[in-house]
């Protein structure tokens, strides 16, 4: 199930202004951060652990840099309990999810 969340975030974090509404985007992902982010500490342990394999293994460099930014992004690496977007985001997305959040 983590690996098809990741998946989910990562076809997110890539999608272009005219193939995903960024507001829409970033509502998405900051709801992900908030469910995430109250998740009970063994089973964040595990999310983060499984991640960290998901980018040990991961071929593609952009992807396995979002992978490595994935927990502090998202605040799981320091328990933040807001929600926050990973480092990674709005690099591939121009103008998009950065600006908005912004908002």
């Amino acid at each position: 199930m983590a690996e098809a969340l990741v998946d989910v975030l990562w076809f997110i974090d890539g999608s272009e202004d005219e193939q995903m509404d960024q507001d829409d985007a970033v509502k998405v992902m900051e709801g992900v951060a908030h469910v995430v982010s109250t998740l009970p500490s063994d089973q964040l342990q595990e999310l983060i652990e499984l991640v960290g394999e998901m980018a040990s293994a991961e071929n593609n460099p952009a992807r396995r840099e979002f992978l490595e930014a994935f927990p502090e992004g998202f605040g799981l690496s320091e328990r933040g309990h807001h929600g926050v977007l990973p480092p990674a985001l709005g690099c591939s997305i121009s103008g998009g999810i950065r600006t908005t959040v912004g908002r």
